[in-house]
């Protein structure tokens, strides 16, 4: 049976004001969880349990003191890394220098800061788990441009890496893979006559766009003991994009 119960359990999330990472906030919470939530944007959600912090993760020295000051009285014992952008499907004789660094500032480095900042006091709890969020672009060409696949390729790897080092001490580290999921930094495909949306649906085995809840529900069972024996994993949730790429 799935417990999800995380009463006393700390979370630290990022990209927590919309989309996936606001559905994780609010499922977290909602087991008991008291929640860390970091974002560019300023969070609206109240709850006794929540911790909330307006920053822009691409200012990485900011980050690293902030995130040494909620460590320093708190042993996280679940990090998500949620937040990302994308980059227009752009390749890459398109892409400027600054373009490229911003992607990678926002959906890469911000990971390892932050996992560097939790991992010494999990492996001395002997427990721990961080989720990290990739996506189909991270198995194949086609889902972003040059700089979001590259930087979503590169969080698999991570991941990995992740897990090979630390799993002997009690630590679980793997990403999830969304496919079409209908969040803010999808908007654009639903605008106008939303066309985009119906194509990349019809090209979905499933033939639908999935709600950022079900990334957050997957999340709560690859963080829960029932999936201990889950490592190193990057599990797709896609409607079934991924068999056709």
């Amino acid at each position: 049976m799935i417990e999800q119960n995380y009463t006393n359990k700390n979370v630290l999330l990022t990209g927590a004001a919309s989309g996936i990472g606001f559905s994780q906030l609010k499922t977290y919470l909602s087991q008991g969880a008291t929640v860390y939530a970091l974002d560019k944007e300023k969070i609206t959600y109240t709850h006794e349990h929540l911790h909330t912090y307006q920053i822009d993760i691409r200012q990485h020295k900011k980050l690293e003191i902030l995130v040494e000051h909620i460590t320093s009285d708190v042993s996280i014992d679940i990090l998500l890394n949620t937040a990302g952008i994308l980059d227009d499907y752009q390749p890459s004789l398109t892409i400027d220098l600054d373009t490229w660094q911003q992607v990678m500032d926002t959906n890469l480095t911000p990971m390892f800061i932050l996992s560097n900042a939790v991992l010494p006091k999990m492996i001395v709890a002997g427990y721990g788990h961080i989720i990290n969020m990739a996506s189909i672009a991270g198995f194949t060409a086609g889902g972003g441009g040059a700089a979001y696949t590259t930087s979503k390729h590169a969080i698999i790897g991570y991941t990995k890496q992740l897990a090979f080092d630390y799993a002997s001490k009690g630590l679980h580290i793997n990403a999830i893979a969304p496919g079409a999921i209908k969040t803010p930094m999808n908007a654009k495909d639903f605008a106008g006559d939303a066309s985009m949306a119906q194509q990349v649906a019809d090209q979905t085995p499933a033939k639908r766009w999935a709600a950022p809840q079900e990334v957050a529900d997957l999340t709560m069972f690859l963080t829960s003991s029932q999936a201990d024996y889950i490592n190193g994993t990057v599990v797709p949730i896609d409607g079934g994009w991924t068999l056709g790429h």
